[in-house]
């Protein structure tokens, strides 16, 4: 167990650095927007039709060209699959999702000159070890922001909604917590401010927005916080908000930030009437941010939290390389690069029988609502990465045949105009044998069909778990990236289970 006030500096090792990161890449914007949509789903795809831990099917090209989905930096269902496996236990398969596998691995993608997004498109074939019929090919997308000095970001008005129920007295979960907070605060500008609200049974607010030069104020508050109670996650969460809006701050980055695991038990328990409550604060520039703890945790109800109040989710437990991630990945924190983002792969039929898109299925837009800017996306931060992988089947065309045109869309943080941009992808990109592509992109399908396995989709039938440990382990060699080196072993004790 973790002890909050006798050793801060620990807790960076475990905590810190995925909170940190959690607010670095934030989603959501300093400023004005459109209001948070839920996305509409076209037919055939979305949570009505593919439930959570469904894969969705192959499409045909000539019937639908177009592939579009809402940008999803989540890497919850990754971190939390790891925990449950170092823990010898089986992942939850309707907790599993693809996209956020792939995107819990770093990339080696350029960054753009501004804000926005710089497009990588390439691919390659299968690996052998994949059963796969026909001329099927790997194409990976790849979107990057470019990263921004912490410097240069605006002042933060974060409020803090603290689970303090009695679940959260689990080791691992209010400790982790309150160390993470009081390292936070201690790096923290002067020049931003925090309040604080405990929920259990009923919601208290600790601290109204409170600058952050008063910091011994804030570590009081955060030496308050005791486990027991009922979890009325609703009432935390509304209380949260109606602080954040009385501490609202025109020119900083506004954010509610979550930390809980998610096992409401008191009040609402189901997202959508609690998003009814605060979605119209999120649409007056206040976004949600969740940090899910716990070995038993709520994942489906923290994920629709986070996507739907136009914010993000992710999973804490005990990371061995949290202070270094404390220390690198703290590039602007709060700022951001692009808001509402979406992203539309154009096929073009005369090349391409038929295509997957691996995951993204909750995210999956109808394709006329690209240009829609009243239709949420996401919010991406400095310096993040967003890959999506899909799985094409090919005609007989080859060479300089176009394969498809890569574009996204986003509205700029500052003048709120849309913006776009693409790469487009012929055949001869995506010819390359499997052994001669880029690690990162082996890494990458690695994670991605490591999460069908998971979620026993189809899919996960056309490969082994044990050729994927092999060609993680391949790309760890070249990458000497500790994350793919974690993948690997992931692999290696799911397929001894």
């Amino acid at each position: 167990m973790v002890h909050m006030r006798q050793n801060r500096s620990s807790v960076a090792a475990t905590g810190v650095g995925v909170l940190i990161t959690v607010l670095l890449a934030a989603c959501g914007s300093s400023g004005g927007g459109a209001p948070a949509t839920a996305p509409l789903q076209p037919p055939g795809l979305g949570d009505r039709d593919f439930p959570s831990g469904a894969a969705a099917p192959e499409v045909d090209a000539s019937e639908q060209p177009r592939s579009t989905f809402a940008i999803d930096v989540d890497t919850a269902s990754y971190n939390f699959a790891r925990r449950q496996i170092l823990d010898g236990r089986q992942p939850d398969r309707d907790a599993i999702r693809p996209e956020e596998f792939v995107n819990a691995l770093r990339q080696d993608y350029p960054q753009p000159a501004g804000d926005g997004f710089f497009v990588v498109a390439d691919g390659a074939r299968p690996p052998r070890t994949h059963d796969a019929a026909g001329p099927v090919r790997l194409m990976r997308i790849g979107l990057q922001t470019r990263a921004e000095s912490p410097l240069d970001r605006p002042d933060a008005a974060l409020t803090f909604v603290i689970d303090v129920s009695g679940s959260m007295a689990e080791p691992g979960r209010l400790d982790l917590v309150q160390g993470a907070l009081h390292t936070l605060i201690d790096q923290l500008r002067d020049t931003d401010s925090v309040a604080i609200v405990a929920y259990e049974t009923r919601a208290k607010v600790l601290r109204p927005m409170t600058p952050v030069r008063s910091r011994s104020f804030l570590h009081g508050a955060i030496d308050e916080l005791e486990a027991g109670g009922s979890t009325n996650l609703e009432e935390g969460l509304v209380t949260g908000y109606r602080v954040a809006r009385e501490g609202f701050r025109r020119e900083a980055t506004n954010r509610v930030i979550l930390l809980s695991d998610g096992l409401a038990n008191v009040g609402n328990t189901d997202a959508d009437p609690i998003l009814e409550q605060i979605r119209e604060e999120a649409a007056k520039k206040i976004s949600l941010l969740g940090v899910g703890v716990g070995s038993e945790y709520g994942d489906a109800l923290m994920e629709r939290l986070a996507d739907q109040g136009d914010g993000f989710v992710t999973y804490v437990s005990e990371l061995a390389q949290a202070r270094q991630l404390f220390v690198s990945r703290l590039p602007a924190a709060l700022a951001v690069r692009a808001l509402d983002a979406k992203v539309q792969v154009t096929f073009d039929p005369a090349t391409v029988d038929s295509y997957r898109l691996v995951g993204y299925e909750n995210r999956a837009l109808d394709p006329s609502q690209f240009r829609n800017d009243r239709v949420d996306g996401g919010e991406v931060g400095p310096g993040h990465s967003v890959t999506a992988l899909y799985v094409v089947t090919l005609r007989e065309a080859g060479g300089d045949s176009l394969v498809a045109e890569a574009r996204v869309r986003w509205l700029d943080p500052r003048t709120r105009e849309a913006r776009e941009t693409a790469a487009r992808v012929t055949a001869s990109a995506l010819t390359g044998d499997f052994e001669d592509a880029s690690p990162r992109l082996r890494a990458t399908y690695a994670a991605a069909y490591f999460a069908e396995v998971l979620r026993d989709s189809r899919y996960g039938k056309e490969v082994r778990l044990s050729d994927l440990a092999g060609i993680a382990e391949g790309a760890f060699r070249q990458t000497d990236d500790a994350q793919v080196g974690e993948l690997a072993d992931l692999i290696r004790r799911a397929d001894r289970d």
